[in-house]
């Protein structure tokens, strides 16, 4: 029986997580382009252009896909005969000290977003450590590990419930998706855990999201189970709801439904849901004391031919010299391509922000949002000759509640982030004629080739959450809430599931 090297597995657990910051699962690009394909809405089809040329992109680069490197979560199955040879440290600080190298490489340095008194002071690790860990012991001498990357706005996302035993899981399900939001970057998977107790329930949903994509398969050949059948009813549901790749609306939502099950009281029916986002990154190995684990690259030709380009009738815009009265002709759905300066700005920001302009202080010295924009981002270092790192939109609904103090105070006149804004946000951007522009959560890296030049402004010391000023080339955006408070969010999804109510069903 050979025994495992203490820097074996911290070898390997740091060459994995930097394998899928740059590498989709061919199971996801598979079941992506299949999606591209029958993609039958423009703006949908669109967006997954962009996810599908950032992948590959990224592949060559060997950079992250998206700016949201995740949060390192790990699944340890544990061989009751394992041996160790020369270790000096836990399992834990084995897998921490991978995670610390893979975040910290220099070729390829990945956004440190876990932040530590996560209550209070909140205070940014840099480094992404500490790695959240499942354990299993099971027979054998081996060690079993699956590595993740969870984003912060699929994970924001996930759901629990305890339902009656007589309740439908599916009705709950498609009635959760939707309050979803688009904030998770559909098109991607649910993993949804079903009895046991709520963190057994929790615990399922994230781990049946590590199996491989298969759902066509699946219904190719027929389900052969209860749980088989409840994953396509799941799919077939939710797909015909037309929330569509990052919400525009269209025919693809989901690409995979997993469910996972335990056995649970009598009395109960725990449900978890968590969904994976367009940036889908786990992988697999088993160290057996031969050495550390070598992944395999993905071959290019597993990349379709797709090349996302500009459209035709997309609209140039000099942020230099937009005027309130250009962007009230902006139509919701229309692509734009921006041009020149760019504010920055997310979660931490504002409420320096906030505190700022309450204490009378007013904004730091260099800072005028007047007539400008804010995008809403906190990006990757760079490395080598790069003006900045991956940095794709976060999540806009975070800053919905700062939305009408940065538009009555500050003068700003528009915004750029990622998915649907919230009620407060639109009624904000109705009353003060202001605009809403989307980016395409999982296109990272795509999006940094717009970015031409870049320097931190204010808040520095906030890292990847400072204010930068971005000097853009055709960056594009689609306007997602005009200056009327016309959201797509609200009108594409429903035109889509109406148009897809209406497409008939082919018996087999």
């Amino acid at each position: 029986m050979a025994a495992i090297k203490q820097d074996d597995l911290i070898e390997s657990v740091a060459d994995a997580f930097q394998y899928i910051s740059y590498y989709h699962p061919k199971d996801y690009i598979d079941a992506l382009a299949l999606a591209y394909e029958r993609e039958e809405s423009s703006a949908a089809k669109d967006a997954i252009a962009q996810i599908l040329t950032n992948s590959k992109m990224s592949a060559q680069g060997r950079r992250p896909m998206c700016q949201d490197t995740g949060l390192a979560v790990v699944f340890v199955k544990l061989g009751m005969e394992v041996k160790w040879s020369g270790a000096t440290m836990t399992v834990d600080e084995m897998i921490h000290e991978g995670v610390r190298r893979a975040y910290t490489h220099p070729d390829n340095k990945l956004r440190a977003s876990v932040v530590k008194d996560p209550a209070n002071r909140r205070v940014n690790s840099r480094d992404n450590t500490p790695a959240v860990i499942h354990y299993e012991v099971v027979a054998g001498s081996d060690i079993e590990i699956t590595v993740a990357a969870k984003g912060g706005g699929s994970e924001n996302k996930a759901k629990f419930t305890t339902l009656m035993p007589s309740d439908s899981l599916a009705d709950w399900i498609v009635d959760v998706v939707p309050a979803m939001g688009a904030g998770w970057c559909p098109p991607g998977m649910l993993g949804i855990g079903v009895g046991g107790t709520a963190e057994k329930a929790m615990l399922m949903a994230k781990e049946s999201l590590m199996e491989s994509i298969d759902m066509q398969a699946l219904k190719s050949r027929g389900p052969q189970s209860r749980l088989e059948e409840l994953r396509i009813e799941i799919y077939d549901r939710v797909n015909a709801l037309g929330i569509g790749a990052q919400g525009l609306g269209g025919l693809t939502t989901v690409l995979d439904v997993k469910i996972r099950d335990y056995p649970t009281h009598a009395a109960s029916l725990p449900v978890a849901v968590i969904p994976n986002c367009a940036a889908t990154r786990h992988a697999h190995f088993t160290l057996d004391g031969s050495g550390p684990v070598a992944l395999v690259p993905p071959s290019p030709d597993d990349y379709p031919p797709v090349q996302w380009r500009a459209s035709e009738d997309a609209k140039r815009v000099n942020l230099d010299a937009v005027t309130p009265e250009e962007i009230s002709s902006w139509k919701p759905g229309e692509t734009l391509l921006l041009n020149g300066k760019l504010l920055t700005g997310r979660d931490a920001a504002h409420k320096r922000i906030k505190d700022l302009l309450d204490s009378g202080k007013g904004l730091p010295e260099g800072v005028d949002f007047k007539g400008r924009f804010i995008y809403y981002v906190g990006p990757v270092d760079p490395i080598d000759g790069e003006v900045v790192g991956p940095a794709g939109p976060t999540t806009s609904t975070r800053m919905d509640k700062f939305t009408d103090m940065m538009l009555s105070k500050t003068g700003l006149l528009g915004m750029v982030g990622k998915a649907e804004r919230g009620p407060t946000a639109i009624e904000a951007i109705k009353k003060h004629k202001a605009v809403y522009l989307m980016a395409v959560g999982g296109a990272a890296y795509l999006v940094s080739k717009a970015i031409k030049s870049s320097r931190v402004v204010a808040f520095e010391e906030l890292g990847m959450e400072a204010i930068y000023e971005f000097e853009v080339q055709d960056m594009p955006v689609t306007v997602a809430v005009d200056s009327s408070g016309e959201s797509v969010h609200k009108t594409g999804p429903k035109l889509w599931k109406s148009k897809i109510a209406q497409i008939p069903v082919v018996s087999a």
